[in-house]
């Protein structure tokens, strides 16, 4: 399983790489009033607005720290591209199947995006789903409608 490594908090997790639509330094966040917590707003992304997660916020309640190391990852869900502020992102790494496991995961029912667990020699890393990532925090389905809205009244202008 192919994957690109990102880091929240002193974790690190795995998104598939053909989720994974780019990676970019984090730009400027139009804040949109009213949203949960964990959004920030939406970023232009190849001309496209995209909504921002804060992984961190998602995760551990606690706002991702932004400097020059932070980075947005553009997730291609079946929803709407997401991006998700991250500590860091910069390694794609190859998780070889046997060391995968998913039985240290049924606990977790608050994380049904988390889907497995690979257990390297000196690393542990959770893998994310970003479609039941998507799909499973309150909220997505107005931010998807709003982001298509404005999508449709730009291509009206």
């Amino acid at each position: 399983m192919q994957t690109v490594i990102v880091r929240t908090g002193n974790e690190e997790y795995a998104l598939p790489v053909e989720s994974v639509v780019s990676i970019e330094k984090l730009e400027y966040i139009t804040p949109i009033p009213h949203l949960p917590d964990y959004l920030l707003g939406l970023m232009k992304s190849r001309g496209e607005l995209v909504p921002i997660l804060d992984f961190s916020q998602i995760l551990y309640h606690k706002p991702t720290a932004r400097d020059e190391e932070s980075h947005v990852v553009v997730l291609a869900t079946d929803q709407l591209e997401v991006g998700l502020l991250v500590l860091d992102a910069k390694e794609i790494l190859d998780l070889p199947e046997e060391k995968l496991t998913s039985t240290a995961l049924k606990a977790y029912s608050k994380t049904p995006y988390f889907t497995t667990v690979a257990n390297l020699e000196n690393r542990v890393i959770t893998v994310i789903a970003p479609n039941l990532l998507a799909s499973s925090l309150a909220g997505m389905d107005e931010i998807s409608a709003y982001v298509n809205e404005q999508r449709q009244s730009s291509e009206t202008d």
